[in-house]
Order: structure tokens, then sequence, then C-alpha cells
């Protein structure tokens, strides 16, 4: 019979002294200030892009990444950039859509544990390198004229609300954001209406911080309308 090892994680983790941990700290700092400096250099020059988001576990063939791919073709050919987390699955499908249509593919890549590897749909010279994740959300935040948020898992949903509670608290300007596929976020937005707004955890208005639609075409379509709705031009 093998024996579980029920042992704490922390237990099993080399316990450093808080000295040493708070030097760590204090270095960090280095390291997010280089994140950060890199960041605005490198996407300034890029100008305003539509980020896409999605599963890295989706695969080629499935229907999302499909999606994907032909949201970022007609994004692009609008002349829209495209950025995304750099990483495999809707992100690799969004960055190959622009690539194939001559647009401009972004990637902001996370350093994980497991070596999430960056897609090869990425523009050399769009591609950027991340360990923290704050630091890539602003570039996020900060670069994004807008988001479309396809069927994907907690990080997807990380992006999102962080998008929809900056934009709630007039910490970030609207820019449209659309979640495509009813089937997959239909449940999750009756929940917020039912609980949430029902008891008075949000407002009304909030509800009208995104949209929810089941075609591309009708995410290019609402993100198209923003620009010309307020004057705006696209990367052309």
């Amino acid at each position: 019979m093998i024996e579980e090892d029920f042992t704490p994680l922390h237990h099993k983790i080399e316990s450093k002294p808080w000295n040493e941990i708070r030097a760590h700290d204090s270095w960090s700092v280095f390291k997010i200030m280089a994140e950060l400096v890199d960041g605005y250099e490198n996407l300034a020059k890029i100008g305003p892009c539509v980020a896409v988001f999605g599963s890295a576990r989706t695969k080629p063939g499935d229907r999302c990444y499909h999606m994907a791919e032909e949201l970022a073709y007609l994004l692009a050919k609008k002349g829209f950039g495209i950025i995304t987390g750099g990483g495999p699955g809707a992100m690799e499908a969004a960055n190959k859509g622009a690539h194939i249509s001559g647009g401009k593919s972004v990637g902001l890549n996370i350093n994980l544990p497991f070596e999430q590897k960056a897609n090869e749909y990425i523009d050399p010279d769009k591609l950027l390198q991340f360990d923290y994740f704050f630091t890539r959300k602003v570039m996020f935040m900060r670069y994004s004229q807008g988001y479309v948020v396809l069927p994907g898992g907690f990080g997807t949903m990380d992006e999102l609300f962080e998008a929809i509670t900056l934009i709630q608290t007039h910490k970030l300007i609207q820019f449209p954001i659309v979640l495509i596929s009813k089937d997959y976020w239909g449940g999750l937005l009756n929940w917020i209406k039912e609980k949430m707004l029902a008891e008075g955890k949000v407002a009304e208005k909030d509800m009208e911080i995104f949209q929810l639609v089941d075609s591309i075409e009708e995410a290019v379509q609402i993100i198209d309308d923003y620009y010309r709705t307020y004057s705006l031009k696209p990367n052309f």
C-alpha cells in the first residue's frame, strides 16, 4: 500500500528568515520597475490594440479556436493591433489571425513554473516577457482599446473582472468589453443579475460596462462602432 504524504505544503518549503524575505522583496522592486519600463517603451510604439482573451487549453480545431482566429483577422483588417497573453490556445489563435491578416500581433507572455511557451504567431519585435501578473495586467489595461473575451477559465475571468472593476471605479477610461458566447457566459451573467444586482451589490449602470454577443461579427461591429462614434482611429 502506498502511503500518502499529508505534510502541509508550507512545511515542505524551506523556511527563510524574515530579514531575508524582506531583502528579497526590496530587490524585486527593481525587477518590477524594469518590466513596467520595458512594457511602456515597447507598447507605446505599437499603438492601440484590442485584447483578446480566452483559454490556453483551447485546442486547434475547436470552435473557440476558429472564433479567436477569425475575430483577430477581422479586427486586424480594420487596422486594430491584436494583443494577447502570448501563450497557446485561444491566445495562439488570435495571434495567428492577426499574423495572417498582416496586422500587428502582440504577445505579453508570462513566465510560469510549467514554462508557458510563447506562440509562434507573435511578431518577433512585439513579444514581451513578464514574471509578474500584475505588471502584465498594467500593460493590457493601458494599451488595449477594447477587450474581447472568449470562453475561458480563471485567468480569463480574472482579466475580465479586473477591467470591469477599474471602469466601474473610474480608474480606467471606459472602453468596449465584449463577451462572446451566450451559452458559455449566460449563466454567469444571470447569476450576477439575480444575486449581485438584485441584492444591491452592483448598480444597474454597471451592467452596461460589458456586452454579451453570440458571434464574432457582432463583437467586431461593437469595437468598430466605438471608434467611429468617438472619432478614434485604429492603427492604419
